[in-house]
């Protein structure tokens, strides 16, 4: 029997070491936690809807004359201005049927000379009498008829030096340009498909759409009717959050809101304009788009370090007057920092842990400090 005394004595002092904890709580000992107030700050209310960037111009740049492509200027996805020169088109046929067309004018302008000269002697020859009015009439249609000569081959010398300007390729604005599709000697024209296409990158605009009860609640908050929702003094801020999570600092303001509700969708269409000077909102990205409130109003704040989820939903252990530890669960709103605003479930001042919360259950007795002091059990 001493043997198994002595067998069993080190597993009996194991369990009394591992047991005492729980057991000095269940006496009523004191576990040390870190506590934070909540507090109230005055926070500008914004609803955040799903947004998609849209250049407000871009454009597909085709060849206008069919030829071979001489030159390329602009490499893929560089930034031009606008009037730059992106390609050049042979020119030599062009710059030959412009001196065709340019030699068809002085022909018909000789024409119309010859045709003058032969009007006035018919109607020389008619007033004395020596040739038949008939004549001085044909003499001056035919006079008629090279006039309109000259003025077909004026004509068709702008068309020519059209033509011939298209063989130069520039920029319509300012922008970025996409993939080159083209190779240098490749044929191209009006029906060969686009050069390249070219996007105005700034500013840029955010297509968002509200439901009628956001559309009234934004309309109610800066107090003004629909149509002056876009208007520069009356509109709210806002702002753009990037798919990683980047909120840009610059702030957008409304320019566009359409004047009825899809009856599809429930929703009303608007359009935001930001500068983009960083250029990171991309034509055809989804962003989050969020509209601000005028004025702030005050809400209540927890740490996120206080907060736990169970199956019921988010809760934080609160600490009583009397030093005892309360569940109290919480509706919660969104994130302001470190902090999480709180709707409902709470007041202003009350202590919640933030450190020492696996110590702790429901009920117990805690000796609660300001958070950042040791967090370790009393007596220890």
């Amino acid at each position: 029997m001493p043997r198994v005394s002595r067998i069993l004595t080190p597993f009996l002092l194991v369990i009394g070491l591992a047991a005492g904890p729980s057991l000095a709580q269940q006496e009523g000992e004191a576990v040390r936690v870190a506590v934070a107030a909540i507090y109230a700050e005055d926070l500008i209310n914004e609803a955040t809807f799903i947004g998609k960037g849209e250049a407000i111009d871009k454009v597909d740049i085709p060849a206008r004359v069919s030829g071979f492509v001489q030159e390329i200027l602009v490499r893929d996805g560089a930034p031009v201005k606008e009037g730059d020169k992106l390609f050049q088109i042979e020119p030599d046929g062009f710059e030959a049927v412009l001196a065709a067309r340019k030699a068809d004018l002085a022909r018909a302008e000789a024409n119309l000379e010859l045709t003058m000269i032969e009007r006035e002697r018919k109607e020389e020859l008619v007033r004395r009498d020596a040739a038949p009015q008939s004549e001085a009439d044909v003499a001056r249609a035919n006079e008629k008829v090279a006039e309109a000569d000259v003025e077909a081959a004026r004509a068709a010398i702008r068309a020519a030096e059209l033509d011939l300007s298209y063989t130069e390729v520039f920029a319509p604005f300012d922008g970025r340009i996409g993939l080159v599709d083209t190779s240098v000697g490749d044929l191209v024209g009006p029906s060969s498909g686009p050069l390249v296409s070219l996007v105005r990158e700034q500013p840029v605009q955010v297509a968002f759409s509200l439901t009628e009860k956001q559309l009234l609640n934004v309309l109610e908050q800066i107090e003004a009717e629909l149509h002056q929702l876009s208007e520069p003094e009356r509109t709210p801020d806002v702002f753009v959050t990037l798919p990683n999570g980047t909120r840009l600092e610059e702030a957008g303001q409304i320019v566009f809101v359409d004047n009825r509700i899809d009856p599809a969708t429930g929703t009303i269409a608007l359009r935001a304009e930001f500068a983009n000077a960083r250029r990171l909102i991309v034509d055809g990205a989804f962003v989050d788009v969020s509209i601000q409130a005028l004025e702030p109003e005050r809400k209540l704040l927890v740490p996120q370090a206080a907060l736990q989820r169970d199956q019921r939903g988010d809760f934080v252990l609160i600490v009583t007057p009397d030093q005892r530890v309360e569940q109290r669960y919480l509706t919660l709103g969104r994130a302001h920092g470190t902090a999480i605003v709180i709707q409902d479930g709470a007041r202003e001042g009350e202590s919640v842990i933030v450190e020492g919360l696996q110590r702790v259950r429901p009920g117990a007795v805690v000796e609660a400090v300001a958070a950042g002091a040791p967090v370790e059990a009393s007596g220890n």
